[in-house]
């Protein structure tokens, strides 16, 4: 899909807006007498009058707009050459040429092209940030600053121009500039507390310690209640050494908030640094075993314990007691609860166990997705497909705007040939898929919704579903097989079913089934030779089977020998297709009788 599709839509309509007035004004002596006649008789004129008196440059790009809305690109690419060696100074040819060559990855012609309509139109910001977005995208922090910089010159309002001056300052470690860009926008937007942040660390990556700690302090000073300030003070501190000075700005924090979860952490790490483990290990109690403390931090205490039991030899009985005293003083978080599963999965600690841990969350959190996810992947993974749809099904009533539950439930049903329940699933679970979807479980759904319809000779339904599940990720392999495969086996649309089977051959050579798909194709157009190299890879790399590839694969294998003249070895291939299990009327008939039907050829 073109990325600047939906650019081109939104430009689409002002281009033939800003196109309008060169109609009107274009026309010269030679149509005078034609717009008197009109005005005289019926106030009208015909498309093609109108299209003669506009400017040929004008025609070209409308034309290559055209072109691009309809999808034709290469089109739209040999048009805007045209109106740009019609018209030179043509910015909006160049911008646009620009964005197909991007698309295509020719990166350099595309840059050259972008700077041209840049320097044609310096005023257009389109282009301007443009050209300096592709610098920064091509790492030339020097031409993006000189593209930014002009971009400023022109916007001295804009402060998100001078945002990203800044960073591109600080990625070629200017800091002067960098402070001097800072404060061009303290002027515009007055001191902040976030501009004060971006000239500390400024400061810092100059080792400028003293106007670091001198920004830090100011903003510590203006919010004396805000405690989180005080511990950002207290942590630069310990970082450089002055633990004393530390220790008063976390008690301070603690004093204005005993529950501040930035403060706890960092006191315990003030702790734990200092060597003191009794008063760090009190600490991490005070916080985990208290009914009172925010999950959040008692989160960020368990995680630090993980770590440093890891760090240690990974004692999981030290974790497990911490996880089960917090579980006591807090029986009903899930977060908690779920984390002790993670954790005991990480240590490889028994399944059942594991469940038991996610289970016990859905006893007094039944709609939390994270734990009944986790058991149904668990039991899928078993193909215990009752237990699945079980999970699932309440999944769809606790969270039924979740889509992956009606995915699961689907895919069960399908396991246990239940078509119907299978079907009734997945077209609920569509029902739920928008715009912020995940691609590869929408376009998983509409594909088995696919073949489902197929199985159930809804062929048309089956195809809608097929194209809906590729307009959501086009390069499904296994929507892309099926579907070639299916419109092969109705004689239908051959043309399309071999590109979409060539896609899969290309995403994995080596995998039989779409060899033999493609190869398949071949042989229903009656490019046999080309059909046997294929089918031939197919039988090599057809390995799923104990006694080798399948009775399909064999068959077709057959079929294609036969068209190619070897009939000795296609009797052979359907000798080896009848004893993998293959059609044994069939195959008899075309052992007899050493040739095709002519509805099979």
């Amino acid at each position: 899909m073109n990325p600047y599709k939906n650019q081109i839509i939104g430009i689409g309509a002002a281009a033939l807006l800003a196109i309008a007035p060169a109609i009107a004004t274009g026309i010269d002596n030679r149509t005078r007498g034609v717009a008197q006649r009109l005005d005289a008789d019926t106030m009208t004129i015909s498309a093609k009058e109108l299209l003669d008196a506009t400017p040929l440059a004008d025609r070209l790009f409308l034309d290559a707009v055209c072109s691009q809305l309809r999808g034709d690109d290469s089109t739209a690419l040999r048009l805007l050459d045209s109106c740009r060696e019609v018209n030179p100074n043509a910015a909006e040819a160049y911008y646009r040429l620009a964005q197909q060559y991007f698309d295509t990855g020719n990166d350099s012609i595309a840059t050259k092209y972008m700077e041209r309509a840049a320097r044609l139109q310096p005023a257009n910001d389109t282009y301007q940030e443009s050209v300096a977005a592709t610098y920064i995208q091509q790492r030339d922090y020097d031409s993006a600053i000189k593209a930014y910089e002009n971009l400023y010159s022109h916007h001295r309002e804009r402060t998100d121009v001078l945002d990203i001056l800044a960073r591109l300052y600080g990625a070629k470690k200017d800091y002067t500039r960098m402070l001097s860009t800072i404060e061009r926008m303290e002027k515009i937007d007055g001191e902040s507390d976030e501009l004060t942040f971006m000239k500390m660390n400024v400061y810092e990556m100059r080792h400028d310690t003293k106007n670091a700690y001198r920004m830090l302090k100011a903003l510590n000073d203006a919010h004396p209640n805000e405690p989180n300030y005080k511990v950002m003070l207290g942590n630069w501190l310990m970082n450089h050494s002055r633990r004393d000075e530390a220790f008063k700005c976390f008690h301070g924090a603690l004093a204005d908030d005993p529950q501040n979860a930035f403060a706890l952490n960092s006191m315990y790490d003030y702790y734990r640094a200092g060597g003191d483990n009794a008063s760090a290990d009190e600490l991490r109690e005070k916080i985990l075993f208290s009914s009172q403390t925010e999950s959040k931090t008692k989160v960020t205490m368990l995680q630090q314990a993980i770590k440093e039991s890891e760090q240690n030899g990974g004692d999981s009985v030290v974790v497990l007691n911490l996880f089960d005293r917090t579980m006591a003083a807090s029986p009903k978080d899930a977060d908690i609860s779920n984390m002790k599963a993670m954790y005991m999965k990480l240590k490889g600690m028994p399944v059942d166990s594991v469940n038991a841990a996610f289970e016990h969350t859905l006893t007094f959190e039944p709609d939390n997705n994270l734990a009944r996810i986790k058991l149904i992947q668990d039991k899928w993974e078993k193909k215990k497909w009752d237990e699945v749809i079980a999970l699932s099904t309440a999944g769809t009533q606790y969270n039924p705007d979740d889509m992956t539950f009606y995915y699961f439930l689907g895919l069960a049903y399908f396991q246990k040939d239940d078509d119907d329940h299978a079907l009734d699933a997945l077209k609920r679970g569509a029902d739920e898929i928008d715009d912020h979807a995940d691609p590869d479980m929408a376009s998983d759904f509409y594909g088995s919704m696919g073949d489902i319809l197929f199985k159930k000779k809804q062929q048309e339904e089956a195809f809608e579903a097929y194209d809906k599940s590729l307009k959501w990720k086009e390069d499904n392999i296994v929507v892309l097989n099926n579907y070639a495969y299916y419109l092969s086996e109705l004689r239908r649309d051959l043309k399309r079913a071999e590109q979409m089977s060539f896609k899969t051959v290309q995403a994995e050579p080596t995998n039989a089934t779409y060899l033999d798909t493609y190869a398949w194709i071949l042989f229903l157009q009656k490019r046999y030779d080309e059909a046997r190299a294929y089918i031939d890879r197919a039988l090599q790399n057809d390995t799923d089977t104990v006694n080798g590839p399948s009775a399909v694969v064999i068959g077709h294998a057959g079929d294609i020998y036969c068209m190619c003249g070897d009939t000795d070895r296609a009797v052979e291939l359907w000798q080896r297709a009848l004893k993998a299990g293959g059609d044994k009327a069939v195959l008899t008939r075309k052992i007899k009788t050493k040739k095709l039907k002519i509805e099979e050829q």
